[in-house]
């Protein structure tokens, strides 16, 4: 899983993948819950969005690394990155 970082400022949240700057559109909070509540969030926010746009998901969860790989091949939505930081798992999602 490629490092990336992150970076906030006017409202606007942004991730650096792989060297380029992504606009975060939503970010969801899911520590704390375990399998299937990350994805039933994270499903919830992905309607509610337009065609496009970007989700983080924040997990504690080990298995949901291999939850959202399954839900993005499932759904048609982008799983752009993946990564671990610390405790935390981080699924960056673009709307189909």
């Amino acid at each position: 899983m490629a490092a990336g970082s992150r970076a906030s400022g006017g409202g606007l949240t942004f991730e650096t993948i792989q060297g380029i700057e992504m606009n975060i559109d939503k970010e969801i909070d899911t520590r704390g819950l375990n399998c299937p509540l990350p994805i039933l969030k994270a499903k919830k926010s992905l309607n509610e969005m337009q065609s496009g746009q970007l989700l983080r998901v924040v997990s504690t969860d080990p298995g949901s690394v291999r939850d959202f790989q399954a839900f993005s091949r499932q759904t048609g939505n982008d799983l752009i990155e993946q990564q671990t930081t610390g405790a935390d798992f981080i699924h960056v999602l673009r709307r189909r």
